[in-house]
């Protein structure tokens, strides 16, 4: 009896040893990627108070792969200039001063080219979104490629899945790029159906043993629709109820004509060819782009193969730059340092810096993280406004009636460093008044957080507000 406890005391003993030679190793690993110190303590935490589980979290869905590409840094700039030298590209562009630094940070972080005439449309409800999609997907001759995030098996799923099939049965080239995790759900026969009435299909990160879990925690969460290159959709609505028919839910999205569609035809391509199929760069994808106005606009993604978080610079150019007003829209709120500086220093500086969220989202374990940056930016001058009967799935932002933002991106920490994400800078003055006016009625729906009111909070509630914001780097 006493061998056999000898022996289980040595395999527990050589158990402890192995183990804890990972979680040093591991930690050993995290502080030299050389991250933000937030998100590094955050996985430390992790890694030394959830034994087993926490190793297991970090190899899962904490590992870096920033320096690990689908695709060269040569080959993406390659196809992008292929992509885009098919376009009538006035050198001439007069360029607003107080932008000038924004449009070369874009140029230069992420290759993206300024683009003039575009048609803009700025939609909030998504039955007019989904009629007017599925009518433009009708209309398509030549090809349609569509990206979505989520792509429900529901009533509005099935709509857009049977269009897609009828316009390939036409004949009409069909390309759709699919995120894994997040249709996990979503029944093979679903795809299946779908390809045998001749949709192509891809998912732009393969999860394949063994290299499953370095990639399982990088979502595609972009949204674009390009029809015969010459319409184009993008911005923050899914195909799901929820963005159709849910009133509960409130969305943008943007209908665009001219150059603009074609720099999100060259993001899909550029992500189809990432996924491993053949690169596409024949002139029918990009017809001669017409031009409907004097607006300005680029296209810059974002995601974890990026040499740069090149939304978050931008995002904090635009803060530092703003002289009047900034108004912004997001789901999730859980910002870095940097931008959270960047919104106090505004603020400060006498500039009517403004945030819309939700009351409560749809993610119960972000709200308290959020809720702990209330105190620092309501203190600076910033006004925080929560929508109170609506899930405020928006992601815009407007500056001095000249600049708006709209995309597939949040302000939290997993669209500006993990997830694949598209954002459209336009610089228009009637399209940024149009944005405001949203916000602006928007706020209607809205109670203002004041901060007399805020800090009247419990201790309670403050002490498990910050001890979720330690883990908002994870989130």
């Amino acid at each position: 009896m006493a061998t056999y406890l000898h022996f289980f005391s040595s395999l527990q003993l050589i158990f402890y040893i192995i183990y804890i030679v990972l979680i040093a190793g591991t930690v050993a690993v995290v502080i030299s990627e050389n991250r933000s110190p937030a998100k590094t303590i955050s996985w430390m935490l992790v890694l030394i108070f959830i034994p087993i589980v926490g190793l297991i979290f970090y190899n899962v869905v904490g590992k870096d792969t920033r320096r690990m590409r689908n695709i060269s840094e040569q080959k993406y700039r390659e196809i992008k200039d292929l992509s885009f030298k098919h376009l009538t590209y006035n050198r001439n562009i007069k360029i607003i001063p107080e932008y000038s630094n924004l449009i070369k940070l874009l140029q230069n972080n992420n290759l993206s080219y300024l683009m003039q005439g575009s048609k803009i449309e700025i939609i909030t409800e998504g039955k007019k979104m989904f009629e007017s999609l599925l009518d433009d997907m009708q209309k398509a001759k030549h090809h349609i490629h569509i990206e979505f995030f989520i792509f429900n098996n529901d009533e509005t799923g099935q709509k857009v899945k049977e269009m897609l099939m009828k316009k390939a049965a036409e004949g009409v080239e069909v390309r759709f790029i699919y995120d894994n995790v997040a249709n996990w759900w979503v029944p093979k026969k679903f795809y299946n159906e779908m390809k045998q009435s001749g949709v192509q299909i891809t998912s732009l990160m393969k999860l394949h043993f063994p290299k499953i879990a370095s990639k399982l925690n990088y979502r595609n969460h972009r949204k674009i629709v390009v029809i015969d290159g010459i319409t184009a959709y993008t911005g923050g609505m899914n195909i799901s109820n929820n963005y159709s028919i849910n009133p509960h839910w409130r969305d943008t999205q943007l209908r665009i004509q001219g150059q603009g569609t074609l720099g999100l035809q060259a993001s899909f391509l550029i992500d189809w060819y990432s996924a491993g199929e053949p690169f596409l760069d024949e002139k029918q994808y990009f017809p001669e782009a017409k031009t409907y106005t004097q607006s300005l606009m680029q296209i810059a993604t974002g995601g974890p193969y990026s040499l740069y978080h090149n939304l978050l610079q931008a995002m904090i150019n635009i803060i530092i730059g703003a002289k009047k007003y900034i108004y912004m829209q997001t789901p999730y709120f859980l910002p870095s340092e940097p931008l959270l500086q960047a919104l106090q220093v505004a603020a400060l500086s006498g500039v009517d810096v403004r945030l819309m969220v939700s009351r409560k989202s749809d993610s119960s374990y972000v709200d308290p993280a959020a809720h702990s940056y209330y105190s620092d930016l309501l203190e600076a001058g910033m006004k925080i406004y929560e929508i109170e009967d609506k899930f405020m799935h928006a992601k815009t932002l407007v500056a001095d009636d000249m600049l708006s933002v709209i995309g597939s991106a949040n302000l939290d920490f997993r669209s500006f460093e993990t997830n694949f994400e598209i954002n459209c800078y336009i610089y228009d003055p009637i399209i940024a008044r149009q944005n405001r006016d949203i916000f602006l009625s928007d706020m209607d729906e809205c109670r203002e957080i004041l901060l007399k009111n805020w800090k009247k909070r419990t201790q309670l509630r403050r002490f498990l507000d910050s001890c979720m914001r330690l883990f908002a780097p994870l989130m």
